[in-house]
């Protein structure tokens, strides 16, 4: 761009002193010429550092997602493939064998299956040892009314003492015979009474199993969570996967990313959330990508202090400061450019001052998006 202000002023400059000759060209003109392009460049490329900041270091960050297999076992199918190939969410990744998880899922309904008749059985034995018990409750009284009429009649003579032994007898083991269907009973109610979510406690065990065993059989397929593409993918039918979360098996990238332009400190002064952007990408020659800045993320390394038992050192030599990153909200219509996750570029940010001068910022960007179509090697 300053080239091109340079041939303008060059062209008029031709004009008035050579072709029209309207002023002399003489060593006072021939100063002045000289002075006012470096000047009036210098002036220009300063307002446009502050009004329209530009970065040469533009960045493409994605969130890569590591996929780790919940159960182990062997993969019997792989049906993504890696590269440039998107995988929405939902897709299937990779298959474990389900047949042992299976297996176990059949063996726990079976199990339900007889604990529900046991919890049955012990409701049924729950009434007969209650009825067992209010019987028992029926004889004991009669008993101990015939313990009291033996005992009157042996004390008057007209019984003997025979009759009463018998009946104080006979009512020590109904009473025996009591006290067991009172434990029995009250051990059918305390298993009966141990509910979980309206289960007893066996039946709720299995339930639980089961549930857990069914969600083991589910993980045998491993769907993706992310619109992402599968990068480093090394897995195959046949390998065998550990089910460990320190062990995945592959790598996605999400298909959305964020793109940063790091700016010095002293230029953010004006840029402000929601001012209109644009950047430029190495990977997409010629191409301008429009987008908003979100925000400004106002920290770095350099601002961190963590817990130490050691004094903060600044070092033989003051450490520069460090840049600030401002991130882009890109435009609707230029989402679907392919933005490779660490791919850099240059990008201009247009604040709400100085606007007559943004276009030139603009044209700037252009030219340099431009010139990465040139491949500068000698091999």
């Amino acid at each position: 761009m300053e080239i091109l202000l340079l041939g303008i002023y060059s062209f008029f400059v031709w004009l008035i002193f050579f072709k029209f000759k309207w002023l002399p060209w003489n060593t006072v003109s021939q100063v002045t010429v000289a002075i006012i392009p470096i000047v009036a460049l210098t002036v220009l490329i300063l307002m446009l550092n502050v009004v329209a900041p530009s970065s040469a270091d533009v960045r493409v960050f994605k969130y890569t997602v590591p996929i780790v297999s919940q159960v182990r076992g062997r993969v019997i199918e792989v049906p993504v493939e890696e590269g440039n190939r998107l995988v929405k969410k939902g897709d299937v990744l990779f298959r474990v064998d389900p047949t042992p998880y299976q297996l176990t899922v059949n063996s726990l309904k079976a199990q339900l299956v007889g604990a529900e008749g046991s919890n049955e059985q012990l409701r049924e034995q729950l009434k007969s040892a209650t009825g067992a018990t209010a019987a028992l409750r029926t004889r004991i009284d009669l008993a101990r009314k015939r313990v009291q009429q033996n005992r009157e009649l042996a004390e008057t003579g007209a019984g003997n003492r025979f009759d009463l032994e018998q009946a104080e007898t006979n009512l020590r083991d109904l009473e025996a015979q009591l006290a067991t269907s009172t434990a029995n009973e009250a051990q059918v109610r305390a298993q009966l009474a141990a509910v979980v979510d309206g289960d007893i406690a066996s039946v709720a065990k299995i339930k639980a199993d089961l549930a857990n065993a069914e969600w083991e059989l589910e993980q045998t397929t491993v769907l993706s969570p992310c619109d992402c593409y599968v990068i480093n993918l090394a897995l195959r039918p046949g390998a065998f996967v550990a089910g460990m979360p320190f062990n995945p098996v592959m790598t996605l990238v999400e298909a959305d990313g964020q793109v940063v332009a790091l700016y010095n400190q002293n230029e953010l002064f004006n840029i402000a959330p929601g001012n209109y952007a644009e950047f430029s990408l190495k990977t997409n020659p010629g191409r301008i990508i429009r987008a908003k800045v979100d925000s400004i993320i106002w920290a770095q390394g350099m601002g961190q202090m963590q817990q130490s038992g050691t004094l903060p050192m600044t070092g033989v030599l003051a450490a520069p400061p460090n840049r600030f990153a401002v991130k882009f909200d890109i435009d609707e219509r230029d989402r679907e450019v392919l933005m490779a996750a660490g791919a850099a570029g240059h990008a201009a940010v247009y604040t709400e001052h100085g606007k007559m001068i943004h276009i030139i910022r603009m044209v700037i960007l252009r030219v340099g998006a431009y010139t990465d179509y040139l491949v500068l090697k000698l091999h």
